[in-house]
């Protein structure tokens, strides 16, 4: 809200040079330790177009950016040995079961003979590639990321269940030498530590159990050729455990800006980290967004043409159900898996009914329309204020509802899996 309060005080005094200096740091503070959706470049053009007071640059360079970050493509690459837990990996990322008709294939025997697309089933452009892996018989590393056609790639996922191989450390290299991310991920350290404290019960320690594997894979990555691996330890039927929070994390911060945003929405809420985590990264496209509308309602008329009407906000809670998991389709599963009647789940959730949301007839609200309606055909500052706190205030109530919601069911879950 800072950033909002800055913008919209410093553009009612027409005082550009101040926002323009306050632009920067107030943005810094609105992003996460991941990253935030402004790249270097498009924060020095905004910079520049706010010290020039031409609103209509900066309304454009932001839209930009939020096209840019609802059409992303990514294309994630998995690579790992049969009985690995590759494709489990891919079914945990799309939020899949492994009976579902669209999911990976999983088996102890390869299944992957050639480069195989998974789509998410809510971001058909974010595509998972379940590809061959090192240890079948076809693999050459001088002609395997030729022959897969590395560069449609933003990253690669290399799996193992056991220890990484020197197929594995040679691919790495390639992966690298091409200028492309790559990250090991350990997979199964649930059944590990199973059976490490059915074998062990009297020393077991979970803590020493992990750091021996991590120890065991590091030291093996560094003995065939790969310098400072970093290591991700999961389980695929456990994912807010272990390592993959960390895996998260290392991926958002490495990702170009729109693409970072688009992963954040992907990830599945598997504790009330990955939802913060999630919801930050919709605050600041919220401010965004609100940033957008304050510079476009500067022009006489526009909040007419680009006002966030009732269709609009309707869709906008719509869209955060979704991303959050609390769309009809998932709260029907949810409902099935707990084995809870589905009205009674959905009687426990705030944000299904946007009408009574919405609905707001008192004489403020009817004189708070009329004045937006008033200073909509002048434009200008009041205008600009009415539309962006609008924005601002509406989206961030739709948001954390949802959040809120998702953390209830989360909790459900729990419970259930405890019991």
């Amino acid at each position: 809200m800072d950033l909002i309060s800055a913008f919209l005080k410093c553009a009612s005094e027409k005082n550009f040079q101040q926002l323009a200096k306050e632009f920067l740091p107030q943005y810094s503070a609105l992003i996460s330790k991941a990253g935030g959706m402004l790249s270097p470049e498009t924060l020095d053009a905004i910079h520049k177009a706010l010290q020039e007071g031409k609103l209509s640059d900066v309304m454009s360079q932001i839209q930009e950016v939020i096209s840019a970050a609802e059409n992303a493509v990514l294309e994630v690459a998995v690579i790992g040995e049969a009985g690995t837990g590759k494709s489990s990996f891919i079914n945990a990322l799309r939020g899949v079961g492994h009976e579902a008709a669209e999911s990976a294939d999983v088996g102890t025997v390869e299944t992957t003979k050639c480069k195989t697309p998974y789509q998410h089933p809510k971001y058909p452009k974010v595509i998972f590639w379940d590809l061959p892996g090192t240890g079948t018989p076809d693999f050459h590393t001088d002609t395997y990321l030729d022959r897969v056609g590395f560069a449609n790639y933003d990253f690669f996922v290399i799996i193992s269940s056991s220890r990484f191989s020197l197929n594995d450390a040679l691919l790495a290299k390639k992966i690298q030498d091409a200028g492309k991310k790559f990250y090991f991920v350990r997979t199964k350290v649930d059944s590990d530590l199973y059976n490490e404290k059915k074998t062990k019960p009297t020393t077991f320690k979970k803590e020493n159990v992990l750091q021996r594997i991590r120890d065991y894979c590091l030291d093996n990555l560094m003995d065939i050729g790969v310098t400072a691996p970093h290591i991700f330890l999961i389980s695929n039927f456990d994912l807010g455990s272990f390592d993959f929070p960390k895996l998260e994390e290392t991926l958002l911060k490495e990702l170009p800006g729109h693409k970072r945003h688009m992963f954040a929405l992907l990830l599945p809420n598997i504790s009330d980290v990955s939802i913060e985590l999630k919801k930050h990264f919709l605050q600041e496209k919220i401010c965004l967004e609100a940033l957008k509308s304050a510079a476009v309602c500067f022009i006489p008329f526009m909040t007419f043409f680009s006002g966030f009407d009732l269709a609009q906000q309707e869709q906008c809670l719509k869209d955060y159900r979704s991303y959050f998991g609390l769309d009809d389709t998932s709260i029907k599963e949810i409902a099935e898996n707990l084995d809870t009647p589905l009205e009674d789940i959905k009687g426990e959730l705030k944000c299904l009914d946007f009408w009574s949301l919405a609905k707001d007839d008192n004489i403020i609200a009817q004189a708070r329309r009329a004045a937006e309606a008033f200073y909509a055909v002048n434009g200008g500052p009041g205008s600009s204020v009415f539309q962006a706190l609008k924005v601002y205030y509406r989206r961030t109530q739709f948001l954390n509802m949802v959040v809120d919601d998702a953390k209830h069911l989360l909790r459900k879950m729990e419970k259930a899996n405890v019991a």
